[in-house]
């Protein structure tokens, strides 16, 4: 058996899909009540309580862990592994962050699982596609696109690739203690982004740049302040290597990885 935490979210939904269609004995583990694919066992539970998802786990093989950001303040990671190793699982895909390969965040998260004595591998991001959303409402009723750095291009993954990388990963041999980086296909401004909205949906819209202070007081509202000011130094003053895309999605899944027109077009009802 699977467990998927963050099951309901922009990478847990495709990946708890993904291992379903391939006919492997999911459990979809998410905070909120939830509809689960046909087949796939859905348990509430927060990782904040450990405690709470240990029943969960128990006869469990494999376990995708994303933590939400809120466990960055109040979360105990070695209360969770400890749980996880009580409980008997094996192996444990974490999903991490290109910023802990870049030193921007902090590695307390892969330190604890890396160290856990269980068959680990770690998975580390770029900046999502599926952050545009945060501009849906203003694509939806005034067909403007805000953000700050409209010029600084950054390789934006595509969700369902980071599921496709983690399925293997938790359903395959030959991925223990590997860390994998996953960046889409070509960097991606977002001005350019706005554009490629434009062009799915089939209307104008403008792109207003947001100065960095404006940018800190809007994201502040959803994200803690030291991941606010690391994303604003990603974004604003990348590293060659958060520049770089990688290698890891094509060869891992013999593709390349999607563009975010690929994503757009997925997901441009989100945009109407």
């Amino acid at each position: 058996m699977i467990v998927v935490t963050g099951a309901t979210g922009n990478v847990g939904r495709p990946l708890v899909e993904a291992l379903a269609a391939a006919g492997e004995q999911v459990t979809a583990v998410s905070r909120k009540k939830a509809e689960v694919p046909a087949g796939v066992h859905f348990r509430q539970a927060d990782l904040i309580i450990p405690e709470s998802i240990e029943d969960t786990l128990r006869g469990a093989d494999s376990l995708f862990l994303l933590t939400a950001a809120d466990f960055l303040a109040a979360g105990d990671i070695d209360a969770v592994v400890e749980v996880v190793r009580r409980a008997g699982v094996r192996r444990v895909v974490l999903l991490s962050s290109q910023g802990v390969g870049t030193e921007r965040h902090s590695p307390h998260l892969e330190h604890a699982i890396r160290q856990s004595g269980l068959e680990w591998t770690v998975l580390q991001p770029g900046n999502f596609d599926s952050n545009a959303l945060q501009w849906a409402h203003g694509v939806r009723t005034r067909r403007e696109v805000t953000a700050p750095f409209g010029d600084i291009g950054l390789p934006a993954v595509d969700p369902a690739d980071i599921a496709a990388v983690a399925a293997l990963a938790l359903s395959e041999p030959g991925h223990e203690g590997n860390t994998y980086t996953l960046t889409g296909p070509v960097a991606i401004t977002p001005r350019q982004q706005a554009a490629t909205i434009a062009h799915v949906l089939g209307e104008p819209v403008r792109f207003t740049e947001l100065s960095r202070d404006r940018a800190r007081e809007e994201m502040s509202q959803y994200m803690p302040a030291p991941v606010v000011e690391a994303t604003l130094g990603v974004l604003g003053t990348p590293t060659e290597a958060e520049q770089r895309v990688s290698p890891d999605i094509e060869r891992l899944l013999g593709r390349p990885p999607h563009t975010f027109a690929d994503w757009a077009e997925r997901n441009i009802a989100a945009f109407r």
